[in-house]
């Protein structure tokens, strides 16, 4: 029996629909695009996507996403180039495609030259990882990193104070001072770990990524954690109205317990008069025990269960002097004062500088973590080390992306 021709106009992509409206990632997506039968389709959503393949410069720099993409699969994800990858190989037909358009095709199962479920599911896979790759470089703050690394730095190292072999956070006039056994700055991600944290993050999106810039404080006891956290607000190092609460975690002390017993040890030292030692020493006994509770959930699945630290995430708001308009300025100034007839000079001092920005402000995010002596040795080690964590989120991107294909590959 013939379906009735309207019930092509009541289709729906439940997946789609997922992602709009349920929260879901088009990277979990099974069936990652819309079923685009022609080039002409293809070129619709590319162009609304942001990209006009009549432009041949957009159309190279398309392919030379889709290029990157398949190096880095090969890099990270591939026994070839990772010891601990996939014993896959990405079939020599995505080697013979000179044109995006036709891996999009291949995706969803319309194109001429394959139509293996087989290729689709490998298309996929690397057009997730050209929409990550196109993602990091269409980030416009990323040219002004080092402007950007400057100024948040600068608002600790304001602070920092050395006496002796000894470091401080210190106010200048050094009523206010906390010893330090390190304070480390966050080195810039590399290209390719920020497209790995991409990958296994639900948002996927550059602008998203909250710990490209951070700074860690080491204390000698977990009380000065606490004390860390006053003086940066107290200083304005940190504004906390600038915190985004969801990226605020604390593994290090039960705060509900300490609360609780905090007012007594206050009053103690009213009642006994005790001097300023032994009251610290009363505050690093009750933060001993009251310790975090490792039962409790943590929000980063990649993080070890025996991590301590306190951490959050915070923005500032940076500002950026555009030297071209600086030296335009000055041009400007010169040519009209040097030889104001000169052709060149008029057509100078009537070009329309609105358009050129005198300065760029934008908030960035930067991470803060505090941690003690103790917890940091063991945050360094085993399954707590940096390292792991990478480990840990390379697998998930795997997984992410290659769950389909090898469900796929088992089942033939």
């Amino acid at each position: 029996m013939p379906r009735p021709s309207y019930l092509e106009s009541y289709h729906i992509n439940w997946e789609v629909v997922d992602i709009m409206a349920s929260g879901a990632s088009s990277l979990d997506a099974k069936n990652y695009l819309s079923n685009f039968s022609t080039v002409d389709e293809v070129n619709d959503f590319l162009f609304g996507y942001g990209y006009d393949t009549s432009d041949p410069i957009q159309k190279a720099e398309l392919f030379g996403n889709f290029q990157e993409a398949i190096q880095f699969i090969k890099r990270y994800f591939l026994l070839e180039g990772n010891e601990h990858g996939l014993d896959l190989s990405i079939p020599n037909f995505f080697y013979t495609i000179t044109d995006v358009t036709e891996l999009i095709l291949v995706s969803t199962g319309n194109s001429s030259l394959s139509s293996s479920k087989e290729d689709a599911l490998w298309a996929s896979i690397i057009l997730k990882v050209m929409h990550t790759i196109l993602h990091l470089d269409k980030d416009l703050r990323y040219r002004y990193f080092v402007t950007i690394q400057t100024q948040i730095f600068d608002r600790f190292y304001r602070y920092l104070h050395r006496d002796e072999e000894n470091l401080y956070l210190a106010t200048d006039d050094g009523k206010f001072k906390i010893p330090l056994v390190e304070f480390q700055t966050k080195a810039k991600k590399t290209r390719d770990s920020i497209i790995i944290k991409l990958l296994h993050k639900k948002e996927n999106v550059a602008e998203e990524l909250f710990d490209r810039i951070g700074v860690r404080f080491v204390t000698t006891n977990k009380y000065d954690c606490l004390r860390i956290l006053k003086f940066l607000d107290q200083n304005h190092v940190i504004v906390v109205n600038n915190i985004k609460p969801s990226r605020s975690q604390n593994s290090l002390i039960d705060l509900e317990g300490f609360k609780k017993n905090y007012t007594k040890i206050l009053k103690k030292a009213i009642k006994e008069n005790l001097e300023e030692k032994a009251f610290s020493e009363e505050l690093e006994k009750l933060a001993l025990n009251h310790l975090y509770d490792e039962n409790n959930d943590k929000s980063n699945k990649h993080s070890s269960a025996n991590y301590r630290a306190i951490h959050f995430t915070c923005r500032q708001l940076i500002k950026y002097k555009n030297p071209f308009f600086q030296e335009f300025v000055k041009i400007k100034n010169f040519a009209k004062k040097n030889d104001p007839s000169n052709m060149i000079t008029k057509k100078l001092l009537d070009l329309d500088t609105n358009a050129i920005a005198k300065d760029v402000r934008f908030f960035y995010p930067f991470e803060v973590q505090i941690t003690d002596q103790e917890s940091h040795i063991e945050n360094t080690k085993g399954e707590a080390s940096h390292q792991e964590y990478k480990k840990s989120q390379l697998e998930s991107a795997k997984k992410r992306l290659f769950t389909p294909l090898l469900n796929f590959l088992s089942n033939k």
